[in-house]
């Protein structure tokens, strides 16, 4: 028995499939909306062989109101949203601006009209930390609290800044358009999830990461120096101040972080919040050094290396404060950075072509044995 209905948009995608995944797991029903830009439908094939079920998908842009209208009239049970569907890249941000406006903000406008037509109430949303800018121009504020003053660096995050504050007046708007209706308000609810660096994969090496094109994100970088598709990982700056020089970022675990959206979802389901914004990460920062590091021993050997100059819009540190998750979800980070670096290995070593392969027999009879 289905305990709710969820459309997935971006639910194709690394951190939207593994969400899919862990919702159908808590037997909701899952409706997928991607447009395959940077991923493949064979991930759906993925979920179901390790959960049994496979979550229904249409293939529709973020922009295209219209199919999203389409969408929500063939499932008038859908009651929830959760929104990955986004361009995700910093660097990219900064040469392509409006692109990333037009698909991240007038996007979400879009899905947020299209909700309002068929009255859903419920949305997560997958933001960012990169919404907090230079925290460290702040006393106190590492690692970083929600109460942190917003201050984005970079198109990316800006655009994720203008998509909470869309979806806060939003929410607020139509809880007291029904208050004024003599209405309960407390159908529309909103959580803004701001998280760090996911990484790894599933435990079954069938199921990862598997970037179109060039990856930007650290670990699927090494991961294609580990595999031969890439000669060298460039380490973007070695002048800043941490231990050793280069960048400081939190890494959350893939299967925490996607239990972390079908909780906050659960959240709005049962305690009505209004909007409230968590952070997700594990509260510990780890340098790039210390990801190559750890990969490297993950690996079995050492990776190359450059040093580059700074990307334009990165800052020091990203290191979450994940108290009031732990406090108000019962959330908390089970996995460590270890376990993340072992199962991207053994997904990527495995997998060397990501998902336009067949996956491993071995695999797939382990999967099987364990049902």
């Amino acid at each position: 028995m289905t305990v709710g209905s969820v459309l997935v948009t971006g639910g194709t995608g690394y951190i939207g499939s593994f969400t899919a995944l862990a919702l159908l797991e808590a037997d909701y029903k899952v409706v997928i909306v991607d447009n395959l830009y940077n991923s493949s439908a064979e991930v759906l094939n993925r979920i179901e062989l390790i959960c049994g079920k496979r979550p229904e998908y249409y293939q529709c842009d973020i922009t295209d109101e219209k199919k999203l209208d389409e969408v929500f009239a063939a499932h008038s049970d859908i009651d929830n949203v959760i929104h990955f569907a986004a361009l995700k890249a910093v660097g990219e941000s900064g040469e392509k601006p409006l692109d990333y406006y037009h698909v991240n903000v007038y996007g979400t406008l879009c899905l947020l009209r299209s909700m309002k037509k068929h009255h859903v109430t419920n949305i997560v949303f997958s933001s960012s930390a990169t919404v907090y800018g230079d925290a460290t121009r702040f006393p106190n504020m590492i690692p970083i609290p929600e109460e942190c003053p917003l201050g984005p660096t970079n198109p990316y995050g800006n655009t994720k800044f203008c998509v909470e504050t869309m979806i806060t007046d939003h929410i607020n708007a139509e809880r007291y358009n029904a208050q004024k209706a003599g209405k309960s308000e407390e159908e529309f609810n909103g959580a803004l999830l701001r998280y760090f660096n996911p990484a790894g994969s599933h435990p079954s090496g069938i199921m990862g990461e598997d970037p179109q094109g060039v990856p930007y994100n650290l670990l699927p970088l090494l991961a294609q120096v580990a595999v031969g598709k890439r000669e060298k990982l460039l380490v973007f700056g070695d002048d800043y101040n941490s231990k050793d020089g280069t960048a400081i970022r939190d890494y959350i675990h893939i299967l925490d972080l996607a239990r972390g959206h079908l909780i906050a979802l659960n959240h709005l389901r049962d305690h009505h919040p209004g909007v409230r914004a968590w952070n997700l990460g594990t509260g510990k920062g780890s340098t790039v050094y210390d990801m190559v590091n750890a990969f490297s021993t993950a690996v079995g050997r050492d990776l190359k290396y450059e040093v580059a100059p700074r990307r334009q819009g990165d800052v020091l540190d990203l290191t979450a404060n994940p108290t009031r998750a732990n406090k108000e979800l019962g959330w908390k980070a089970e996995f460590t950075l270890e376990d993340a670096c072992a199962d991207l290995w053994r997904w990527t070593e495995n997998n060397p072509q990501g998902y336009r392969q067949d996956p491993p027999k071995e695999f797939l009879e382990k999967l099987k044995a364990q049902k």
